[in-house]
């Protein structure tokens, strides 16, 4: 192995000399983290129990330490059990949420932004100004996009409400259901994800030789058939991606939810990924719980992605 490690490194000495580093930056930032979040999953740590030692201090100035008898320790798979069978936290809620939530937010990202897409490939007046309009959204900052739907839907002052009181019906308290409160984020998601979605797509369309539409409109397909035969298979490799990062992000989307519906009613909206962060930084801060909601979301969206490029393979597709 060393020898071979050695031959690789007088060969190609530029490219590791380009490398290393950022393999440094990453084990720093990624990989310790990840592993001691890892390790925090099978302890009990909490902040009232992360240290082996009490120190106070004595009347001539200095500190008396001695041992914790409440420190914490290692409890194997006590966490995962708890979480899983609803002793702790409210996992199964979360997570039928989460996979509400995604599954919305990445069917209509992805309908959304090929309609779109397929529009502002074509050729009108004003297209640039469009594509511009229709960008603007993924430019604004998230947690400004999510306080200003939650001013929309303001049961009070926001602009539905009035809306719906000129037209004589009553206002709605969107944030004290789940279901709504779940459909305004939901909303919420889609202003924000549609942008990125229409982008790669139409990075897509123009990929595909116009050659094929031509030759289809010669042989008098209709914009239906050419759309079916042409433009998806044709799409198919820039689809599958971007549905996979969709996934992915709209999983682990904290902001929308946090300064939404902010987990109303008491909790009910909550995902996986705000109610690991409310177990690690709000009451009594439970790390070990934390973790494990962390490792169960890691867990997830690693089978997701495991299952997702074996279809892909099956499909043709390499990736």
């Amino acid at each position: 192995m060393l020898p071979r490690l050695r031959r690789s490194w007088d060969k190609h000495w530029s490219a590791w000399a380009m490398v290393v580093p950022v393999v440094v930056v990453m084990a720093v930032l990624i990989f310790y983290p990840l592993v001691n979040g890892v390790w925090l999953s099978f302890t009990n740590q909490t902040e009232a129990n992360q240290l082996a030692e009490i120190c106070t201090k004595s009347i001539t100035g200095g500190e008396v330490c001695k041992d914790n008898p409440n420190a914490w320790s290692f409890v194997g798979l006590d966490n995962y059990v708890s979480v899983l069978t609803g002793k702790v936290g409210e996992f199964w809620m979360w997570a039928s949420n989460t996979l509400i939530w995604t599954v919305a937010g990445v069917t209509f990202h992805y309908g959304l932004g090929l309609g779109l897409a397929v529009m502002l490939h074509r050729q009108f007046r004003f297209r640039g100004l469009y594509r511009v309009l229709l960008v603007l959204p993924w430019a604004v900052p998230a947690f400004i996009s999510a306080f200003a739907w939650k001013f929309l839907f303001n049961e009070r002052l926001g602009l539905v409400n009035s809306v719906l009181n000129a037209v004589g019906l009553d206002s709605v308290a969107w944030f004290s259901d789940r279901w709504s409160a779940l459909f305004v984020a939901t909303l919420t998601n889609i202003w924000l994800g549609v942008p990125f979605m229409m982008v790669a797509i139409l990075g897509g369309l123009q990929a595909i030789p116009e050659e094929l539409y031509e030759s289809a409109e010669i042989d008098g397909a209709t914009p239906w058939q050419r759309f079916r035969a042409i433009t998806l298979p044709g799409l198919r490799p820039v689809s599958m991606t971007v549905i996979l990062l969709g996934t992915i992000w709209t999983f682990n989307m904290f902001p929308i939810i946090f300064l939404v519906t902010e987990g109303q009613p008491a909790g009910q909206t909550e995902i996986l990924v705000t109610g690991a962060f409310r177990a690690a930084f709000e009451g009594l801060r439970n790390y070990s719980l934390a973790s494990t909601y962390g490792v169960l979301i890691l867990s997830i969206l690693l089978i997701f992605s495991v299952f997702y490029r074996r279809v892909l393979r099956k499909q043709g597709e390499v990736w």
